[in-house]
């Protein structure tokens, strides 16, 4: 048997849980299938054998979309009663959407987790993310036509937004583990997991991406090679925040004002790299503006005209009104009547030299 297809040993397992070791509880997400099956395992296994663990709270998202989905909840109780881990299942009720269905529910998933940690009073959030999945999504994101930031991948740990009091951190221990061993741990504990069938699902684009992995594997771009090309742009993406922070601070120190304005001298932007000057575009228009997060195309298209730009311009982006001077760069709150006035399509508007 190959590495890659053996069981988690213990030693394993220690690891992968270090420093969790002194906090109050987990929150292990577990859908019932064998990853999630797996980290519920793993975690009961390491959690039994410390003198002081963290408490283990199992929490089980019904999305409702399949009838199955309920007798799998009820399976994932039976084995966390087994393995002495408390259990909850959490329902996602209301209507569903008719498109975007597989990222509403991961967003209605990380929302039912965190008000599960919320009320057991634990802040980390332990999910069953493997080195298959790392993969799957630089795959996906490329295909997305991301950046820098996308093609890093998942992290192993990040905060979640909880749109209240107290932060919550979701934890990926199992991110650097193969699916295969995951499968062979079960297998030497003897223990039964279910199938999600939308992971076959070719409606998905996931699940066809996933059927590409193994073709890819064979010309030598396997999972591990994906994740380890994530963590060089990690690398690399961690390189150039550095500077973007070095160049808001030369440019533009802070703090910043609510809604803006933020200025920029248009000489010492437009000298900037190109990638430092588009993140730090980014980071004024998100400050000011408040539609949400800009779409990193829209965001290179306002970026290149200001390059181009031979004459003073306006324009809207995410909420924000930028505007090019002579001498500087604007960028604040946009006017609701302005919104519709000026955007990105609109012409631009010249002014006396």
């Amino acid at each position: 048997m190959s590495t890659a297809e053996q069981a988690v040993r213990d030693d394993e397992a220690n690891a992968l849980f270090r420093g969790l070791d002194d906090l109050r509880g987990l929150i292990l997400a577990v859908s019932g299938g064998p990853d999630s099956t797996a980290l519920l395992v793993l975690a009961a296994r390491w959690a039994k054998a410390r003198k002081r663990a963290p408490k283990l709270v199992a929490v089980t998202i019904d999305h409702g979309l399949r009838a199955d989905a309920a007798r799998e909840a009820r399976a994932v109780e039976r084995l966390a009663r087994r393995l002495g881990v408390r259990h909850r299942t959490l329902r996602w009720r209301g209507t569903k959407p008719k498109t975007g269905l597989q990222e509403a529910a991961r967003l209605a998933r990380y929302r039912l987790l965190a008000q599960a940690a919320a009320d057991a009073g634990y802040a980390h959030i332990l999910t069953a993310h493997t080195l298959d999945d790392q993969a799957e999504t630089v795959l996906f994101r490329l295909a997305r036509g991301s950046g820098l930031v996308g093609l890093a991948g998942m992290a192993s740990a990040l905060p979640l937004p909880t749109g209240g009091a107290g932060a919550i951190v979701l934890v990926r221990p199992l991110l650097g583990i193969p699916k295969a061993r995951l499968y062979a741990t079960l297998k030497a504990a003897g223990v039964a997991a279910s199938e999600d069938p939308s992971n076959r699902d070719p409606r998905f684009t996931r699940a066809r991406l996933r059927t590409l992995l193994p073709a890819l594997a064979r010309e030598g771009l396997d999972a591990r090679g994906l994740a380890r090309f994530a963590a060089r742009v990690r690398r690399a993406e961690s390189t150039i925040e550095f500077v973007v922070d070095a160049a808001h601070a030369a440019l533009a120190p802070g703090p910043w004002p609510e809604r803006g304005p933020v200025n920029f001298e248009t000489a010492r932007f437009a000298h900037l790299p190109a990638e430092v000057g588009l993140r730090l575009l980014g980071r004024a228009v998100t400050h000011a503006g408040d539609e949400g997060p800009v779409e990193l195309a829209k965001l290179e298209s306002l970026y290149e005209t200001l390059r181009q730009a031979e004459t003073r311009l306006r324009r809207t982006l995410a909420g924000a009104l930028i505007t090019l001077g002579r001498d500087r760069i604007t960028v604040e709150r946009a006017p609701a009547r302005r919104r519709a006035a000026i955007g990105l399509a609109g012409k631009i508007r010249k002014r006396p030299q």
